[in-house]
Parts: C-alpha cells; structure tokens; sequence
C-alpha cells in the first residue's frame, strides 16, 4: 500500500505524516510537496508535486493505492483548479482512492469558504474515483494564534454572536486523516469532524480571561468593521471578508459540529479547547 499526502510540509501535513508513520511503515509514506529540501526532515520518500504544474502530476502519483488531497492554501477559482488538476491527475495515474479535508456540510453550507469545497467534493463524485471525505471543522489554532495580541489589546473581537465553535487541534484531525487512510471500510464515506465540545467567543473569553489573571471581554462587531480590522492586520480585502462571513455563518450554526465523527476516527475524545488555550497562553 502506498499512501502518497500534499502539503505534506504544511501545518496540517505534517502533523498528518507523523499520524500515519505511527500507523503504517514509513516507506508506504509519500510526501507530495513543491520543495523536497523542506521535507528532508519527514522520514519519508518524496516526490516533487505543484499544483499549478499540471503537467508533471501524473508521474508523481504513479503507484499510489490513497491520495490524502489537503485543500490548497488559495481561495477561490484559483484553489478549484489546482484541485482539478490535482484530481485529474489521480484519474490518469489509477489512483485507488481520493481522501479530502473539506469543511463541515460542505453541499449546503452558506459560507462563501464552503464554495471552494463544494466544488471539489463535486467534481471528485464527478471523477468517478472512490473517495473518503474529511469535512473539518475549525482548528482550535485558529482562534488560539491570536490570543497574545487579543490579550495585549485587551479584548477579543469577532462578529460571531453567540455562535458556537467546535474546535479540535490540527492534532486530532491529522490522527483522523491516518486513520481514515489506512483502516478499511472508509471508501464511499463522509466524515462531519468536530470537537466534542463547542463554545462560543464569550467562553472563549472568559476563559482566557480566567488563565491570564485579567477580565477580558468578547467585543462582538458588524462584519464590515471586522473585515476592516483584519485588513489593518495585513490581511488581504478579500480573504478578511471571508474570513468575517465565517463569523457571520458561525452564528447560524454553521461551525457547530454534534456528530462525533472525530472521536470515533481516532478512537478516543478529541482534545478539550481550554486545554490547547492554555497551552497557547502558556
């Protein structure tokens, strides 16, 4: 068996190639990456792999029995067709199955990020490739990697109401990409993930505001004025409003996850939140 990952030298793709090292022997490993000298740390074979480099997509999925496909870091037509090619490369190559991080509720989510993965999710039913699809929901680090500045400003911001997250580490959804890779029966299969338990940017709050010593309030916003800040952050126009409009969807429901699909992937509960922003404080 040959399981071959992109982005095997991102965030997630690394996490996700220690997961299945600890699953399967490493030279049933590939990692797929543009620069093979920033994996030389991996324990893996490599194999040069650019999404925008169509051409040479095919050779390198030669042999490969699952491609775990993580969604590319663009946003928009541009992500689609690197998806695309990504896909009908596996096609061409007689890739065994397909299995991509997508987003919770990926077909009738209102988010204008599900877009993107709808699309994808799509046009691989479309392939006719088996498939398995990991529908990830937020990562814990996404609200931990700004609690430092949210601290020094003296407030957490956003424009999610009362909506509630359910949040896992980058860690427990590398553990479900292993497990969902190398266990039989995940062909056909789509996966909600989520944390076990959800919460809202008020809780978040007030539990930073528990560990730091200090009451720091949630200062929820109008979505314009958010987006407005995050660009004052360097964030591009149009991925802050995005990124506002995830807020917004969050809170009509559309990053709560009850399934416990997670949980059951990788067979035990997922990591508590308070205990990744303890760690991100710490």
């Amino acid at each position: 068996m040959t399981i071959a990952i992109t982005g095997a030298t991102g965030q997630l793709g690394r996490l996700a190639v220690e997961a299945l090292k600890a699953r399967v022997p490493a030279d049933q490993i590939v990692a797929l990456v543009r620069d093979p000298a920033k994996a030389a740390d991996l324990g893996v074979a490599t194999r040069v792999f650019d999404y925008d480099k169509a051409e040479t997509l095919v050779a390198a999925l030669k042999g490969v029995d699952t491609l775990v496909l993580i969604s590319s870091n663009a946003v928009g037509a541009s992500r689609l067709a690197q998806h695309q090619a990504v896909i009908d490369a596996a096609v061409a190559a007689g890739v065994g199955r397909v299995l991509y991080t997508s987003i919770p509720r990926a077909d009738t989510s209102p988010m204008l990020l599900a877009t993107d993965h709808r699309n994808t999710e799509a046009a691989i039913r479309a392939s006719g490739l088996p498939f398995t699809f990991l529908r990830n929901g937020w990562y814990t680090e996404n609200h931990t990697a700004s609690l430092g500045a949210s601290v020094a400003a003296g407030a957490l911001i956003g424009s999610a109401g009362d909506g509630r997250f359910s949040t896992a580490p980058r860690q427990d959804y590398a553990e479900a990409i292993a497990a969902a890779a190398t266990q039989p029966g995940h062909a056909g299969k789509i996966y909600e993930l989520g944390g076990d338990e959800s919460y809202s940017f008020a809780e978040l709050a007030a539990e930073v505001s528990r560990l730091v010593g200090k009451s720091l309030p949630y200062n929820d916003l109008p979505p314009e004025a958010y987006a407005r800040i995050l660009t004052g952050f360097g964030i591009p126009e149009g991925f802050a409003g995005v990124l506002a409009d995830c807020d917004v969807q969050a809170r009509d429901g559309a990053l709560e996850v009850t399934s416990g699909d997670l949980a059951r992937l990788i067979g035990r509960p997922t990591t508590p939140w308070q205990k990744v922003v303890a760690a991100a404080l710490a």
